[in-house]
């Protein structure tokens, strides 16, 4: 794989001297999307998990804790990666397959369970999960997750795939965001962003923007498009 859009290089060594666009970048983007993930559904979890109007489905305490799960795992195997402990590393990433394997089953599960509870009652229906939308932000996952599987020795390719992939879960946690933070319907943009921000990186430090985003963000942005835009003209 190689990518379209680079810049000059000057000599032979590439300067990585550029502080968190640099090396530490890829740990410190799984601690942003968990601080995403965090302020995101805590914007809800009072009304909605924790003291609900209506006790929630089993599957929606099953879904938090597999889908935090998988956040968690993301970062640690992040530090690994930091710490060059990539034997270990490759050792938890089997039980991150199982784990990543689970979240678009689970997630499509809980999406059709949750909107169908929802619909009983007349306040929720308003905040009923649309199963289009919960399809997208889940393909968003599972497309680059299995492509980073496919491709687990390569590795600058598998971690661009799995960042994508954990940033395409983040819709969900920035959809509950204040309002003021995205234009409605179109938060998606905010997922968007961060893997411009993985864009920017590669073009300052590698002088070139990576295959895997060149290709991604163009057809995720689409799919975005065109899904919001259906789901929203249905709703007028």
């Amino acid at each position: 794989m190689s990518a379209t859009v680079s810049l000059p290089v000057q000599g032979q060594q590439r300067d990585r001297s550029y502080g968190p666009f640099g090396d530490w970048f890829y740990f410190f983007m799984p601690l942003l999307i968990a601080l995403i993930v965090v302020y995101g559904f805590g914007q809800r979890a009072e009304i909605q998990l924790i003291h609900p109007l209506h006790p929630k489905p089993m599957v929606m305490w099953i879904h938090s804790v597999v889908f935090s799960g998988w956040v968690l795992f993301y970062i640690a195997q992040s530090a690994l990666v930091r710490a060059r402990n990539v034997r270990l590393h490759r050792r938890v990433g089997r039980f991150g397959v199982v784990l990543g394997a689970s979240l678009p089953i689970l997630g499509t599960i809980t999406t059709v369970v949750i909107r169908r509870f929802d619909l009983q009652y007349s306040e929720l229906r308003k905040i009923a999960p649309n199963v289009a939308i919960g399809l997208l932000d889940l393909a968003s996952f599972t497309v680059p997750f299995v492509l980073a599987i496919y491709w687990r020795k390569k590795p600058e390719v598998h971690h661009r795939l799995m960042l994508v992939a954990t940033c395409g879960l983040t819709a969900a946690a920035f959809v509950r965001f204040p309002s003021i933070f995205h234009p409605w319907p179109w938060y998606h943009l905010a997922v968007d962003l961060l893997i411009a921000l993985a864009m920017a990186r590669d073009l300052l430090v590698e002088r070139r923007i990576h295959v895997v985003y060149l290709s991604f963000l163009p057809l995720l942005f689409v799919a975005q498009i065109a899904v919001m835009s259906t789901v929203v003209h249905l709703w007028k």
